[in-house]
Formats: structure tokens, sequence, C-alpha cells
């Protein structure tokens, strides 16, 4: 003769606890709607609490105050350290995009060049920004031992620039502006 005796009857109050936990997971983002909604359905059809232990047993679990706590440092100590490296950051000079007509302007190191930079690390003819037919402009490096980058990216041919593009020439970065009106 078996010993086990038969599951005890759900309450109200079993049931209560139960559909409030699916709720509190819910209301955290730890289950989606449709997993809440299918399981108060079956909280409210379960006959006994070993079906609704069941259908919270595999939740996760709320965190716990320690958790709660390690998280908000984290996330204070995550943002300090955004907002310092933010501050730190060079500013960088800008460089404003011309608004005459000339098609060409070169960049280097030679005195002949339009934008004259004596950095060593910018080669002596080392970009070109070139006027496109729709008055935008394009950034091409002409061959530079260091490279040009627009937005931290080595250029390997040409690249359309606009307004608020970080650019550089070797070491000297720019951040470039437009004087056209908005």
């Amino acid at each position: 003769m078996s010993s086990t005796h038969p599951p005890f009857r759900a309450s109200d109050g079993d049931r209560d606890r139960a559909i409030d936990e699916l709720r509190d997971r819910a209301a955290e983002g730890r289950i989606s709607h449709d997993t809440f909604v299918g399981r108060v359905d079956q909280a409210l059809r379960a006959r006994n609490r070993q079906e609704l232990d069941e259908l919270v047993a595999d939740l996760p679990q709320k965190p716990t105050f320690r958790q709660r706590l390690t998280d908000t440092v984290s996330s204070v100590s995550e943002f300090t350290t955004r907002l310092q490296s933010a501050w730190r950051k060079p500013r960088l000079p800008r460089l404003a995009l011309p608004d005459d007509d000339r098609p060409r302007y070169v960049v280097g190191r030679g005195s002949a060049c339009d934008l004259v930079l004596s950095d060593l690390t910018v080669s002596r003819v080392h970009a070109e920004l070139r006027r496109e037919g729709d008055g935008g402009w394009m950034l091409v490096d002409l061959g530079s031992l260091n490279g040009t980058r627009l937005n931290g990216w080595r250029l390997v041919g040409p690249a359309r620039v606009k307004s608020g593009d970080e650019i550089s020439f070797g070491d000297c970065g720019f951040l470039v502006t437009s004087d056209e009106p908005s």
C-alpha cells in the first residue's frame, strides 16, 4: 500500500500567490505578456498546489537585495567611467568646409598645400577635399604614409564628408563643420 497522500486542493490564497509571482516577473520584463496570460489562465484552472508550483518553478528568481545593490553600484560606476572618459576626450579643432567655388583643396605639410599642417605625421601632400557636382565633399587620401581617417576608419578610397564627421590626417584630427545656413 502506498503512503502517498493526494495533492492538496489549491486555495484562493495559493492561486493569488502564484498569480502575484507571475505578475511580478511580467512587470520586471522577465516573462513575456503572452506567457503571463497563458499561465494566469492555467493558475485559475489549477486543481492543486502542485500544479500551481509547476507554473512558477521555472520563473527567474527575484533579484536579491544584494544583487540589486550590486547592479546599482555597477550602473553608477559605468556611468561615472563614461562621463570621465568623455570629459578627458580632447576637443577637436574645427575644420570648416569651404564655401567658395574651388573644386579641390589639398591638405599636407608642403607649403604649396591649401591647408598646411606642420605635424610630422602628415605627408607633404597628404589628402584632398574634392567638391562633388551636388555641392557635397569627398575626402581622398593621396598615398600618405600615416593615412587619412574618417570617423576612425582609415580611408582606402574616396569617402563622402559631411558636417559633424571627424577626420584626421596622420595624428592631426578635426571636426568637420559647415558654415552654410541651416
